[in-house]
């Protein structure tokens, strides 16, 4: 049963509302599902969107947020704020108590969040499902690139287990509910 996941996502309100949209349709389809969704805790972009539309459907969202985006006043106003000290803090406590990852498009910060995932993923420091959801294509050169790791030997076959793919967001809880599975030995595969 997935009861509370967490959201990497984009700050820039400036992308295709195409990604705004996504976001908005992702938070509508967590509330209505009862899902508690924690996020980076900003105010715009895709962040504001998914949290926008969880809190207009009276769902529980929280945002993890450093001290300094504070102070620069990038949180969302409405939204229950953990503040923590810094970014390695936030991925921190993202992570506790998730039973999901779900990654919309994002720039290198969501980018990075991704990939520490995988890597703690890989190295079996985490086991629960990695979502990238995939609207217009935009995880495409991305996807390709990790298949090139394990075409040319960098990882095993079997770390494409590491994450799955949606390009809808109506379908990631069916996403995460057929995730492969992944233990806490899988660091034995993490050596290609």
């Amino acid at each position: 049963m997935i009861q509370q996941v967490s959201v990497f996502c984009a700050s820039s309100q400036k992308v295709n509302p195409v990604y705004l949209k996504a976001a908005h349709r992702l938070g509508k389809i967590l509330a209505h599902n009862h899902i508690a969704v924690y996020y980076g805790g900003g105010a715009v972009g895709l962040m504001g969107r998914l949290a926008d539309a969880i809190l207009e459907e009276q769902g529980l969202i929280y945002g993890v947020i450093p001290e300094f985006m504070v102070d620069a006043g990038w949180a969302h106003p409405v939204v229950n704020q953990i503040i923590v000290s810094d970014m390695h803090q936030r991925k921190k406590r993202l992570l506790e108590h998730t039973d999901a990852i779900i990654t919309l498009p994002g720039g290198v910060g969501t980018l990075e969040e991704l990939l520490e995932m995988i890597t703690l993923k890989q190295l079996g420091q985490i086991t629960i499902p990695i979502i990238i959801v995939n609207i217009n294509g935009f995880y495409d050169h991305l996807l390709s690139f990790l298949e090139k790791m394990i075409v040319e030997k960098f990882m095993r076959d079997i770390h494409r287990n590491l994450w799955s793919v949606t390009d809808d967001p109506d379908q990631v809880l069916e996403t995460i509910r057929t995730a492969p599975g992944w233990d806490g030995s899988a660091i034995k595969y993490a050596p290609a």
